[in-house]
């Protein structure tokens, strides 16, 4: 089939890659968000999606908006089968998605109908989920409410952050949304309508409010948070009254500190919760480098008492 493919992030390019290299497709041209300012000079960047296509000599197209009458005229005369979509971060009006007769055919992170929305993997973590996945579904009106075309699922580990489970749903993902394109191209795919049930959730964008760690929480909420968290916005806490950045956490076995109470011990610097303590892995203090939480505290000169807020 004849493509135009949509992303923004580098999660989308292991499934642009696979389908530059499908034998069966031809991506016709990538739609990626608007060049955007980056770096201490501010400036000018192509998303890594457009500096992919730029690599292989694919038209690049940067709307400001998914329904302008100019990218719509380019579309047609493109004139694509389907548009398959990973992480592309714009919403798509009627009229562009009407284009392709095949439709949008989106590669979203989670086992449909399950967070629907911006951040499905962050909010599986959190959420505790063993397993998760990804799945192919055609894009409707209604946000990631469209029929399914197919899914995998992975379990998701102990200490994964969402950082690490997004890169291997990525890999895994475009292999999938390679079989759906082929499935839908011979005809032999059909889209299953989604559940109108309690079994829908929805996964709203991460904030970095919704990173700062709340040690009067259990240990194992504390932990799920900051991995759901890690890389992007990165969780935090007060310390001293000036922001703290905190990599992921492990609960230990000491249940004798109040929440919030940091303990700085020979080879490991613990903070309690509302249960057991947990293991302080990286830390960042405002204007310093990332390093061993270890180290910061020897630095720091931490007082007996002092908490995290």
């Amino acid at each position: 089939m004849r493509l135009v493919f949509a992303g923004t992030p580098e999660v989308a390019l292991p499934s642009l890659r696979a389908l530059i290299a499908s034998e069966r497709h031809e991506v016709a041209a990538v739609v990626t968000r608007p060049d955007a300012p980056a770096g201490r000079g501010r400036h000018l960047v192509r998303s890594p999606v457009g500096a992919l296509a730029d690599e292989h000599g694919i038209e690049v197209l940067t709307p400001e908006k998914a329904g302008a009458p100019e990218f719509l005229e380019r579309l047609r005369e493109i004139g694509p089968d389907c548009c398959p979509v990973v992480a592309y971060g714009a919403l798509l009006p009627q009229r562009t998605l009407d284009v392709p007769p095949q439709g949008w055919v989106n590669l979203h992170f989670s086992l449909l109908p399950a967070w629907r929305g911006a951040a499905p993997v962050q909010a599986s973590i959190r959420a505790g989920d063993e397993i998760t996945g990804a799945s192919t579904f055609r894009i409707v009106k209604e946000l990631d409410a469209g029929p399914v075309f197919g899914a995998l699922t992975v379990e998701v580990g102990e200490h994964e952050t969402a950082g690490e489970l997004l890169d291997r749903l990525a890999v895994a993902g475009a292999d999938l949304l390679v079989a759906t394109l082929d499935g839908i191209e011979d005809g032999t795919l059909v889209a299953r309508e989604q559940p109108a049930d309690d079994s829908v959730s929805y996964a709203g964008k991460i904030t970095v409010d919704d990173a700062h760690l709340d040690f009067a929480h259990p240990a194992v909420a504390v932990d799920r948070l900051a991995r759901a968290v890690t890389p992007e916005p990165g969780a935090w806490a007060l310390f001293r009254g000036e922001r703290l950045k905190l990599g992921p956490v492990r609960p230990s076995d000491v249940d004798d500190l109040a929440a919030g109470e940091i303990r700085v011990e020979r080879k490991r610097v613990l903070v309690g919760t509302s249960t057991v303590a947990v293991q302080l892995g990286e830390v960042q203090a405002q204007g310093k480098k990332r390093m061993a939480a270890t180290d910061w505290a020897r630095g720091t000169r931490i007082e007996a008492g002092e908490r995290l807020a």
